[in-house]
């Protein structure tokens, strides 16, 4: 399972050479955390067994980072969002089967989510 995800995950950013003819990527290491010690708001731990906790688990990030990095300019455009952040977005819109609109608002109301997105805390 873990090599058809990682070959998925490549067929998915492989469009994303595009992107680099107008955004720019600034490297910004988020800081990894684990799920108990992801912070709730009400203080609550997230279940180890959780599906988006256990597929965070599964995908190497950092081994994609330097690569998604490398497809963006430094200097020009807006910079561009973290890998884990775009490619855990398409993730869940695409299991999820949902609208942009819908994924952000999955996204804003799910702790799991934004674990698996790469917060390190639940934000309202």
């Amino acid at each position: 399972m873990h090599l058809n995800l990682l070959e998925s995950l490549k067929t998915l950013a492989s469009p994303l050479h595009l992107l680099s003819l107008v955004l720019m990527y600034r490297n910004i290491e988020l800081p990894s955390t684990s799920p108990e010690n992801f912070e709730l708001t009400f203080e609550g731990k997230l279940s180890q067994d959780n599906r988006w906790v256990i597929m965070a688990n599964l995908i190497p990030w950092s081994e994609f980072e330097a690569e998604y990095a490398s497809l963006f300019s430094e200097e020009m455009g807006a910079p561009a969002k973290t890998f884990r952040i775009a490619m855990s977005a398409l993730i869940i819109q695409e299991r999820l089967g949902i609208s942009d609109r819908e994924t952000v608002e999955q996204i804003r109301e799910n702790p799991y989510l934004q674990y698996f997105i790469g917060l390190t805390n639940y934000q309202i």
